[in-house]
């Protein structure tokens, strides 16, 4: 975890309920913390000091990351009520990294818009650097960790304003709500049997499981790698399944609105809308 005001966070090990200071192992949770193979110092340190965090605000668990990678239509669902068929081919896009904010920070609703939707997916840090990866087999070897990610979209920017681009509708400040922890490896038994789910002022939106992913979590960092160098600290949002706002179900998100979105192991998030001033 990281806990502090913003852009002053302190790096925490949440273990059996009790917070430790990492301070003296990192100075925070970023690429060198994870290129020189810090959850390992971390699993393997002893007398850490114990902090209580109450009242304090919890910041997204990394730094801003190199890159925010995102995929697309990663759910069959997802895509069938987006209007689209299936991809054959994982579709990606990027997000702009100072968009992360924490996972009970206000998301801003830009001007002008009309069309702001959630997404709740599963996040991937990258540990290890990753280049042309032979197979999916070798992939997860590189996972620093998984965590609660809010892929948050204006799809009037992302489709009608495009350009043939989606990040303009990806990339407006807030946009990327985080955490509240990275979870290590070990703790995840199988990535594709977790449970995510989302509300909006407390009524349920989506609800499914990573297992319906269309393309899994192994087979995606071994294409992404073919593609382009994955970096310790580089954060993967691995597709939202259906119960957008987008699917015309459910009203787009405005200000006073609530999201709040949840994956097994990973935590909930309950990020507040407001205007953007």
């Amino acid at each position: 975890m990281r806990v502090g005001p913003a852009g002053a966070e302190k790096p925490v090990l949440y273990a059996g309920d009790r917070h430790y200071d990492l301070s003296a192992l990192t100075a925070d949770i970023d690429p060198e913390y994870f290129a020189t193979d810090g959850p390992r110092r971390v699993a393997g340190a002893t007398g850490l000091p114990e902090i209580d965090v109450t009242g304090q605000r919890i910041g997204p668990p990394i730094t801003r990351p190199g890159v925010v990678l995102c995929v697309g239509q990663n759910y069959a669902a997802h895509a069938a009520e987006s209007g689209a068929e299936p991809p054959t081919e994982p579709i990606v896009f990027y997000k702009a990294p100072n968009t992360v904010v924490g996972p009970y920070d206000t998301v801003l609703v830009p001007p002008g818009s009309t069309r702001t939707d959630w997404e709740v997916e599963l996040g991937v840090v990258i540990g290890r650097r990753a280049r042309y990866l032979d197979s999916p087999a070798d992939a997860l070897a590189h996972v620093a960790g998984f965590v609660l990610s809010n892929d948050v979209s204006e799809r009037d920017f992302q489709l009608a304003r495009s350009g043939g681009q989606w990040s303009k509708g990806k990339s407006c400040e807030t946009f990327q709500p985080l955490g509240p922890w990275l979870v290590t490896p070990d703790e995840i038994a199988d990535p594709q049997a977790l449970w995510l789910r989302s509300w909006v002022n407390g009524e349920p939106r989506q609800d499914s499981t990573t297992k319906d992913m269309i393309f899994d979590v192994a087979y995606l960092i071994w294409h992404l790698s073919q593609f382009t160098v994955l970096d310790p600290g580089d954060l993967i949002n691995t597709g939202t399944p259906e119960g957008v706002a987008l699917s015309g179900r459910f009203p787009y998100l405005k200000p006073g609105d609530v999201m709040e979105i949840a994956i097994d192991g990973l935590g909930r998030q309950r990020s507040p809308l407001d205007g953007a001033r």
